[in-house]
């Protein structure tokens, strides 16, 4: 017997699952670590192969776990995976060739094609690791099939982009970089070590930027960030390649209905001559020449507007550009994102006219600790001092606070920045109301619930507008993460149908339970009176969409201020010369004027009459250089 024991224990021991890797991902937001991601990777006697995952995060002060649990066959792939998120989701694939598909409520059982990975969004970053193996595995497929439950969800498309060389314990090491397309809008970028080992990944877009850093790699995590802001802006010429201008130097458009937003009425049948970016004449055909042999556009039918300001975006990837454009946005502004790539991105739009909407940055910093926000902090008046400096040299303009700075700190903040001529904007910090806050300096605010917080307050209105108080409410995201899930997306959001399979996906499964829809329906209700109240009363209000759908939520923001007591007309001056004064740049921008930088949107139709309208964007001219913005849409994965 003791002989049998000894010949049967090497066998259970093969038959048993054994750990033959494991490994942890430091999780960042804005390149401040938030969390860990912890993996194991077991292989089985049959060689299977089984992943568990753990990510654990604490996001502002937000606690949240995510756990994952993958089975592959021996050549990686997929058998069963098992994520559970905010809600479960499950592939499965059974022995008869069939995978089902499970996500939130909605379920798809197919044929398994013959080569397919599995996965719901860009985490657990181990998940990717093994995607990124079985890809290598199966001979490099230029198309990876990603199964979801929506028929159209598009396959990955991994390319290697290049090699980095990275310094460990003063050693060089090798990284191989590559870029994924269609786990999220926009490119991720990741690099793989040569054990093939996951080293680092970076998703620039699909809200707020995330990065992701193998334990062992953080040395490197610097140099890994600034080769990956050099590969999208790679990304960038690319796109402007695939998307060159219908025109730029000098042309006239000719035809349209010009609503030029200084306050003049609408001119019928106008001309409008632009050379060299910049705005030459503007006018009745009858009064503006045409020079002989300058190009003309037939903008016979559509009307002539400024370009757009998009007054609260986070700029959290090239792709935005072209989709900012689309929509008419010639203009916006960042409210707090990644440094490095922020001043790339801005830059490279500037000096080579490359596909993007002028950007203007605001300069995010919070107090230090877990619940800090960003990976810019003060703490000491020296730390706010010299936060200010760095952020002015890099021509920022703009101070962003945020939520867990201390009023002795915010003081010093406000006054450097106004010292050096730039405005503060931002969270009202949780020591403040929005009072408080403004008369410690801040000249602007983001969001609307700060104000309305105070609204009760005896002449809290005339406050606002006496200090020139500049707010921008950003209902329309409050709408978006906020609705519930008995209102599909398209009913106030038609921009949904268009989007790529990529925010689709993450836009419809937002929502909170049909439970509490009245109480969404009340706080919406709330919202308007407040922006309502805000604009009878002379407060200055822009617009902005926050994390929204990228273009269109800046159309669905104004949409909601006209439904809140604005005329049409307001709402597009809001957009324009509005936002241009807040920023200090109406001189320059705005407004249709001879002498002004060269920035102006054709829409089909007249939103002067149907805000709505505006979501027909046929043309657009930045810096003047003229678009199309079919093929703008068409380059980040929109249907025009």
């Amino acid at each position: 017997m003791r002989l049998l024991s000894g010949l049967l224990l090497p066998a259970l021991l093969l038959a048993q699952d054994a750990p033959t890797e494991r490994g942890a991902f430091t999780l960042h937001l804005i390149l401040h670590a938030i969390g860990e991601e912890r993996y194991e990777i077991t292989r089985a006697s049959d060689a299977s192969v089984r992943l568990h995952v753990t990510s654990e995060q604490s996001d502002r002060g937000t606690r949240r776990t995510v756990t994952a649990s993958l089975q592959l066959t021996r050549d990686f792939s997929p058998v069963r995976y098992d994520l559970n998120s905010r809600t479960a989701s499950s592939v499965v694939a059974d022995a008869g060739g069939s995978v089902t598909i499970r996500e939130d409520d909605r379920e798809r059982t197919l044929s398994a094609p013959p080569r397919y990975f599995v996965g719901f969004g860009i985490a657990p970053f181990s998940v990717q690791l093994l995607m990124l193996r079985y890809w290598l595995a199966h001979g490099k497929p230029a198309r990876l099939p990603i199964l979801r439950t929506a028929t159209d969800a598009p396959a990955a498309r991994i390319e290697f982009a290049g090699t980095d060389s990275i310094r460990l314990a003063g050693k060089s090491v090798r990284l191989d970089r590559y870029t994924i397309a269609e786990l999220q809008f926009g490119r991720e970028i990741v690099w793989l070590d040569a054990a093939g080992n996951l080293a680092a990944a970076m998703t620039f877009a699909g809200g707020l930027p995330v990065e992701a850093i193998r334990a062992g790699y953080e040395p490197a995590f610097d140099q890994l960030v600034r080769a990956g802001v050099a590969e999208q802006m790679r990304i960038l010429a690319a796109l402007e390649r695939e998307v060159p201008p219908l025109r730029a130097g000098a042309f006239a458009i000719a035809g349209a209905t010009l609503f030029d937003a200084t306050g003049r009425a609408p001119v019928p049948d106008s001309v409008v001559i632009l050379r060299e970016g910049r705005i030459a004449a503007a006018g009745l055909r009858a009064d503006v020449a045409i020079p002989k042999g300058m190009p003309v556009i037939d903008a016979s039918g559509k009307t002539l507007l400024p370009g757009l300001w998009e007054m609260h975006t986070h700029y959290s990837g090239v792709e935005f550009g072209p989709a900012y454009l689309a929509a008419g946005v010639t203009t916006a502004r960042d409210c707090g994102g990644e440094f490095d790539f922020l001043v790339a991105a801005r830059d490279t739009i500037a000096r080579r006219h490359a596909l993007g909407p002028r950007l203007l940055l605001a300069g995010l910093v919070d107090a230090g600790g877990p619940t800090g926000f960003g990976a810019v902090f003060a703490d000491t008046p020296e730390q706010a001092k010299a936060v200010v400096a760095r952020y002015h040299d890099a021509g920022f303009e703009q101070i962003k606070l945020y939520t867990y700075l201390k009023p002795e700190i915010i003081a010093v903040l406000t006054a450097e920045a106004h010292r050096a001529g730039m405005t503060v904007t931002g969270h009202v910090p949780a020591a403040l109301n929005a009072i408080q806050g403004v008369e410690a300096g801040m000249d602007q605010i983001n969001h609307l619930n700060y104000v309305s917080r105070v609204l009760r307050e005896p002449g809290a209105i005339e406050f606002f507008k006496d200090h020139h108080t500049v707010v921008d409410p950003t209902a329309g995201w409050g709408e978006m993460s906020g609705h519930t899930k008995d209102l599909e997306v398209a009913t106030f959001e038609p921009g949904i149908s268009k989007a790529p399979y990529s925010l689709f996906s993450k836009f419809t499964a937002m929502g909170a339970a049909a439970a509490v829809s009245a109480a969404f329906q009340t706080r919406m209700a709330d919202t308007l009176k407040t922006i309502g109240a805000l604009y009878r009363g002379g407060v200055t209000l822009v617009p902005g969409s926050d994390t929204g759908l990228v273009g269109y939520g800046l159309h669905r923001e104004l949409e909601l201020y006209v439904q809140a007591g604005m005329t049409p007309a307001d709402a597009i001056r809001a957009a324009t010369i509005v936002s241009a004064r807040a920023m200090k740049l109406d001189a320059d921008s705005g407004t249709i004027e001879p002498g002004k930088r060269a920035d102006l949107i054709l829409v089909d139709g007249n939103p002067l009459e149907r805000i709505e309208d505006l979501r027909k964007v046929s043309h657009v001219v930045s810096d003047g250089r003229l678009f199309d913005t079919a093929p703008l849409w068409r380059s980040v994965g929109f249907r025009p």
